[in-house]
């Protein structure tokens, strides 16, 4: 099993080249980060469902395949929201690597066209249904029961013909290419697709790196509006306000396992092509070499950019308002090794395909400033990361 870093690393067309071979009929498993792509196929081992701890039962699945001669395994694949309910993670039987895609000049390569298909469309909940459910939360956060909750809303993709997941992610991975883009088996035949900007957690080593993300605004249409939409958002109170909860849960959950933990004072900005956020890049050296990349990201999971805060209540809160569950939706998605490194980022701007239907998903930060209609458009515009991908018209 190749490093990340072997002989493909910087080889031009390398990392373009892995994303065309993606076949999501052949179950195969696609990662790429701005460190590292890789492309897995087949099932050496899956990791089993059952009481032991997540983190466990991946390094019991791990010093298993080492045992049985696989060389340098690692584990890929998708955590779900509840991570103590389900998590779609396997060890390969092979894994290809190359390096970074935003680095290989090829992905500049224009994505095959989004063919014009028939889509049709049910959003779960219906808009008005999503707005009501935003303001019966900011009555709860105006009597102070929570300080923040993120409520999500889906829509249902139907087509007469059947998904072209390896162009869906091609295009994904094309338009933002400095992000992290996937396709895993999401159990029952399903895949898990899309272009999340967020990481959860890296590590390398004792090197631990948390890129949190919370404030948001759609991409202007012209250079002007999207300059000054983004200034904006870096003054905005409420937007600051939501990005500190996040970032200062990030810090409380970290603290205890790293020293010279940095955290920055003031956010920055960083941009896809539909939205920008407020990021605010945390690094940590751990004290002890031997936690994992995975316990590290289960003690951060969830953080309140995907659930809220107090956490216990903003999940409450979530099951009584959002009419679906939201599975592998706000878990986290990627890989783990086993010496402990690895990438997990939270699994947003995505959905969950099977043969001819698609369940797109997007979530918005309500805190006690929100507005019903803000919230809405807010959601409106991260589903364009995905639609746009599948060709569904505006």
């Amino acid at each position: 099993m190749p490093p990340a870093d072997g002989p493909d690393h910087a080889v031009i067309g390398a990392a373009s080249g892995l994303l065309g071979q993606y076949r999501a009929a052949a179950g195969e498993a696609f990662f790429a980060s701005p460190t590292r792509t890789l492309l897995a196929a087949g099932v050496h081992a899956r990791v089993p469902q059952d009481a032991r701890p997540l983190p466990v039962r991946v390094a019991e699945t791990l010093a298993e395949a080492r045992r049985a001669g696989v060389e340098r395994p690692l584990v890929v694949g998708a955590v779900a929201f509840d991570r103590d309910s389900r998590a779609e993670l396997a060890v390969p039987a092979r894994v290809r690597a190359a390096g970074a895609l935003r680095d290989d000049p090829l992905i500049a390569l224009p994505a095959p066209p989004a063919e014009g298909a028939e889509w049709r469309v049910r959003p779960v909940p219906e808009p008005h249904a999503y707005g009501a459910g935003v303001a019966a939360a900011v009555d709860r956060l105006r009597d102070g029961e929570l300080s923040k909750v993120v409520l999500a809303r889906t829509l249902e993709l139907t087509a007469d013909e059947p998904l072209d997941l390896p162009a869906i992610l091609q295009r994904l991975a094309r338009r933002d290419p400095g992000g992290y883009t996937f396709a895993v088996p999401a159990g029952g035949g399903r895949t898990l697709i899309g272009a999340s900007p967020e990481l959860l957690l890296s590590r390398r080593g004792t090197a631990v790196l948390a890129n949190p993300l919370a404030g948001s605004v759609p991409r202007g249409e012209d250079l002007g509006e999207d300059v000054r939409r983004a200034a904006a958002l870096l003054e905005s109170p409420k937007d600051l306000h939501e990005h500190a909860v996040v970032v200062d849960a990030v810090r409380e959950a970290l603290a205890p396992y790293c020293r010279d933990l940095e955290v920055p004072e003031r956010p920055t900005l960083v941009r896809t092509a539909a939205m920008w956020h407020l990021a605010t890049t945390v690094t940590g050296e751990l004290a002890d070499p031997a936690l994992s990349a995975l316990e590290l990201a289960c003690a951060l999971h969830p953080t309140p950019a995907v659930c809220g805060t107090p956490t216990g209540l903003a999940r409450r809160v979530i099951t009584e308002v959002e009419p679906f569950d939201r599975g592998l939706y706000t878990g986290m998605v990627g890989w783990g090794d086993e010496t402990g490194d690895g990438e997990w980022v939270v699994t947003i701007r995505c959905a969950e395909a099977d043969e001819r239907t698609l369940r797109v998903y997007a979530g918005a930060g309500v805190v006690e400033q929100s507005l019903p209609e803000d919230e809405l458009a807010e959601t409106s515009a991260k589903f364009r990361t995905f639609l746009d991908a599948a060709g569904v018209a505006r």
